[in-house]
């Protein structure tokens, strides 16, 4: 910090007025995680790291703002959501926490709250089965630091833009709640990567589907095709229009998008798709492109890679 550099109320370091000021970037979150201890923020961290936020433990509130300033500065490469669980286990400093929100809102800097709660008959259930003190007991009863707590996060809580009672959710219900809250519901929740293999150099072991499209004419076989693979449009045209191609992939496609609404209800939301085909250089590669343009026509993200394409020829 430079001699001439003001603070905050919260002894936060406050941006030079004027032009020198950098400018947050227009597409950066920031999402605080708070709540009563015991209630799941845990878990609710882990979730979001997930959905691809980066997430910061246990933040003293006043770290915040140069948080936040140093990665709007890491410019359109940098981080672009910051998820910062903030509750009472900082101590002293979770006092500075509202007026580090204040001072956000004055760098224009997008921020929401979600708030994780329990009633106090379950928290103590939870604290007796992890044989943990709480943060704020001292010594004293357990439902007297639950008591303190809830006090303490009273205006938090208020403010909250999302509030999550967990008190009857299993860890699978609340992710599927923080899916819902954070990307919606359904398949789109989903995110796929779809790779090609050859079996003849061996079956997958991470995939949750493995789709053999060996059944359609090898591309090997036309003098023509033989030396291009499936990323080339002249073997692309040739599998698509191959009988069965289409109908396998209507089939193909329709089962998938099952199996992604069962997923995204059972909190399983990253999915593996295997499509081989003999030596993982056409038919598959092919395939695999088509079927993750079908499913991202539904919303879904879904990535591809092609397992073999490496693999000099003989």
């Amino acid at each position: 910090m430079n001699d001439h550099a003001t603070m905050s109320p919260a002894g936060v370091p406050v941006p030079p007025a004027g032009g020198n000021r950098p400018e947050p970037a227009d597409d950066f979150e920031v999402l605080l995680i708070t709540g009563m201890s015991g209630a799941g923020r845990s878990h609710a961290a882990d979730c979001v790291e997930d959905m691809g936020w980066y997430v910061v433990d246990n933040l003293p509130p006043k770290l915040l703002v140069p948080l936040v300033d140093m990665m709007t500065n890491a410019g359109k490469d940098g981080v672009h959501k910051l998820a910062a669980v903030i509750d009472v286990r900082s101590r002293e400093y979770f006092d500075d926490l509202s007026a580090v929100l204040s001072h956000l809102d004055d760098l224009g800097v997008r921020a929401r709250i979600l708030f994780l709660d329990a009633s106090d008959e379950v928290l103590i259930k939870r604290y007796e089965s992890v044989r943990r003190p709480h943060p704020l007991q001292r010594g004293n009863r357990l439902i007297d630091g639950i008591l303190e707590e809830r006090s303490l996060l009273a205006n938090l809580k208020e403010r909250a833009d999302m509030v999550i009672d967990t008190s009857s959710l299993s860890i699978h219900q609340l992710s599927t709640k923080l899916y819902e809250a954070m990307l919606g519901s359904g398949p789109s929740t989903v995110a796929v990567h779809i790779f090609s293999f050859g079996f003849k150099y061996g079956l997958p072991m991470d995939a949750d589907f493995v789709a053999d499209v060996r059944f359609l004419p090898n591309p090997f076989w036309v003098p023509t095709l033989r030396e291009l693979n499936g990323q080339d449009k002249p073997v692309s045209d040739y599998v698509l229009s191959s009988p069965g191609a289409g109908d396998f992939l209507d089939a193909y496609e329709r089962a998938i998008l099952v199996a992604l609404e069962g997923y995204a209800h059972e909190d399983k939301h990253f999915v593996t798709i295997a499509i081989g085909c003999t030596g993982g250089q056409h038919r598959s590669v092919v395939m695999s492109e088509e079927l993750a343009r079908r499913l991202r026509a539904h919303g879904i993200s879904v990535t591809v890679s092609a397992r073999e394409l490496h693999r000099a020829r003989a």
